[in-house]
């Protein structure tokens, strides 16, 4: 998935990502050393340890991953986590001014239209399932976001945005109206070394049963042509390419000029098993 371009051109230099989480190495996956009776002989002559050995027995497990709709507290994490995935070469002041802008859009957008829907979901990892201990209130909403603050809230991994707005569907009719009963999904974006873990996976699921929840028929959803590893998930998801029909200039995300985008939808009456 692409997302809105925000009209800045990007740089060639490095990104430093100061303010970024997220880091170019490979996901908390370690090498592994496999353990046979030749083995701790030659290991004790290069000085190893062998409490370093009994470690490689037991390898770290993966933290929970909860996926559920982004709080107040999230914001800054969604907005960085969007940033870096999209706009990773982007440097200082740039960087920061780009999750500044991301930050307040959030906040101004969520609202939505008038009898629409729209949330933003988070992966977040190394927050527990039941989360019991809560500061503020869900009836408190800013920018469609709750109010909701927790003592143990984990870490933004992956985003995802759902609406019924159908900003980037084809209108219906000679009157150009908006349609409904589809839902639409946008940034979807999983920070570097949380990927390969399903959490994309997850995210998506997640946003169907919302569009299920309101009463939609059909999920929709822009991707880049230049992406693979995205069509290939989304087909894996049960998504079809949709043909635009010749001459037909449907809506599409504002982004460079040079990007392609494949339409799919899937209908919701069946939900994908994983």
């Amino acid at each position: 998935m692409r997302s809105i371009a925000l009209g800045a051109s990007p740089l060639s230099i490095n990104n430093l990502n100061f303010l970024s989480f997220s880091s170019s190495s490979s996901s908390s996956s370690s090498s592994r050393v496999s353990l046979n009776s030749h083995q701790p002989s030659s290991l004790s002559k290069l000085g190893a340890c062998r409490a370093s050995q009994v470690v490689e027995l037991f390898p770290t497990v993966s933290p929970e991953i909860v996926v559920r709709e982004a709080r107040l507290e999230d914001c800054w994490e969604v907005a960085e986590t969007h940033c870096s995935c999209f706009f990773p070469e982007y440097t200082f002041p740039l960087d920061l001014m780009l999750r500044v802008d991301r930050l307040l859009a959030m906040l101004a957008g969520f609202s939505g239209q008038y009898g629409c829907k729209r949330t933003c979901l988070v992966a977040v990892v190394g927050s527990s399932v039941d989360e019991t201990f809560f500061l503020g209130s869900e009836d408190i909403k800013i920018g469609g976001f709750n109010g909701k603050f927790s003592l143990n809230r984990g870490y933004v991994a992956g985003i995802l945005t759902v609406d019924t707005l159908a900003d980037f569907l084809p209108r219906k009719g000679p009157l150009r109206q908006r349609r409904t009963g589809i839902a639409y999904i946008s940034n979807v974006a999983v920070r570097e070394r949380f990927r390969r873990k399903g959490i994309a996976k997850r995210l998506i699921a997640k946003a169907e049963a919302h569009a299920r929840s309101w009463g939609c028929r059909t999920i929709a959803l822009h991707c880049d042509l230049n992406n693979p590893g995205a069509t290939k998930l989304y087909k894996g998801q049960g998504f079809k390419s949709i043909k635009v029909p010749e001459g037909a200039n449907w809506p599409k995300p504002k982004t460079a000029p040079d990007i392609r985008f494949n339409f799919m939808m899937k209908l919701l009456n069946n939900p994908t098993i994983t």
